[in-house]
């Protein structure tokens, strides 16, 4: 299918660098567009913005992906299992993972 778009000069500059990958910049922008309104976390950038705001250990724990995260993350489980993960991929499964362990810690303090 072919489609065509009237952009702002600036935005098309921006694009042309990633002019072969722009069905996957579309499928992505409206993954995260699906996903304005949904109870959840709609993104992963979302989630480092949540942890970065050094929320309490309970909230850490009660951490939930909203539906359309939560299919992007089985997407990566998934690729995980056939493929290995590129590094970015790692390097956020391993924040989030990090994160909610050091939460469960936490409240035992030195009794560990």
């Amino acid at each position: 299918m072919e489609v065509t778009f009237h952009l702002p000069d600036e935005v098309v500059r921006k694009l042309q660098p990633f002019e072969d990958r722009l069905p996957q910049i579309l499928a992505l922008g409206l993954r995260e567009f699906n996903a304005i309104g949904q109870k959840g976390f709609s993104g992963m950038a979302e989630v480092l913005e949540f942890l970065a705001s050094l929320p309490t250990e309970s909230a850490i724990i009660a951490l939930r992906p909203s539906e359309a995260l939560q299919a992007q993350l089985s997407m990566l489980l998934e690729k995980n299992r056939t493929v290995d993960l590129n590094p970015a991929e790692e390097h956020i499964e391993h924040i989030v993972r990090m994160a909610k362990a050091r939460a469960f810690l936490r409240p035992f303090g030195d009794k560990l």
